[in-house]
């Protein structure tokens, strides 16, 4: 408010933007807020028992979601409309489509254990997503993810695919939630600076064989299971990696400082 306050008549009507330019930032918006469509269409998926489209539609929100920050960086949505939350917003989207939909999924495609064991760990991601939504450094200033990125899209994924028993999913479900609370620096793919191009190049080629992968289900061919696990090594190890160098920097820091 200070700021608007500071500046001139024409500086205001300069960062606002034509009116064209104003309805391109609200489209955007708009393209994101599409996200929280897809989730309740993969609700709507799950309940049905078509896993396949469920996923699909999974593949949509990511693509929806990796492609609205850049979009809204390039038009100066924050610019254009200054009083909307588009933050907000995509952390809303976010919540519905990579936690609360893939849990959904889970439980109804009966990868979970029956009965009060199966509600509790569905109950874990939900939780611990609730509070990693909340937490205002969940982003770093330096564009990582800081804890378990919430990916319970990308387990569910994995879950369907490769048919995993319900004790593996339960398994991988309370591992990824305590991750939530590690001070572990993952990844931002869309907006990491450190070796962007690789991340983004690579994490098309991994959307890519999210697609052959449901093409080829049941039976999905061990290339593209590989080839898509490779993405992930590479992802957690880097995350890993930086996490540890940027620890080591601070400690070297502090240590000059005492």
């Amino acid at each position: 408010m200070r700021r608007l306050a500071e500046e001139t008549p024409a500086a205001v009507a300069e960062r606002r933007g034509t009116p064209p330019q104003r309805v391109a930032a609200w489209a955007v918006h708009l393209y994101t807020a599409a996200g929280s469509v897809l989730a309740l269409l993969i609700v709507l998926a799950a309940i049905d028992g078509d896993v396949v489209r469920a996923l699909w539609l999974g593949l949509a929100a990511l693509v929806v979601d990796g492609t609205d920050g850049l979009l809204a960086r390039w038009l100066r949505v924050k610019d254009r409309i200054p009083w909307f939350d588009g933050a907000r917003l995509d952390d809303i989207v976010d919540y519905l489509t990579y936690v609360f939909a893939p849990v959904v999924l889970l439980w109804t495609a009966g990868y979970l254990p029956a009965g009060g064991w199966g509600m509790t760990l569905a109950a874990l991601p939900l939780l611990a997503s609730s509070y990693q939504f909340c937490r205002a450094d969940a982003k770093t200033d330096d564009h990582f993810f800081l804890g378990f990125p919430s990916y319970w899209n990308v387990v569910a994924f994995y879950a369907i695919v490769l048919h995993w028993s319900p004790a593996t999913v339960a398994l991988v479900l309370v591992v990824c939630a305590g991750l939530v609370f590690v001070p572990v620096r993952f990844l931002y793919p869309s907006r990491t600076e450190m070796l962007w191009r690789l991340n983004i190049g690579l994490t098309v080629v991994w959307l890519v064989s999210y697609a052959v992968i449901l093409l080829q289900v049941p039976h999905p061919h061990p290339v593209w299971i590989a080839l898509s696990a490779v993405y992930l090594v590479y992802y957690v190890g880097l995350s890993l990696y930086l996490t540890a160098k940027g620890a080591a920097a601070r400690r070297s820091s502090a240590a000059a400082l005492g």
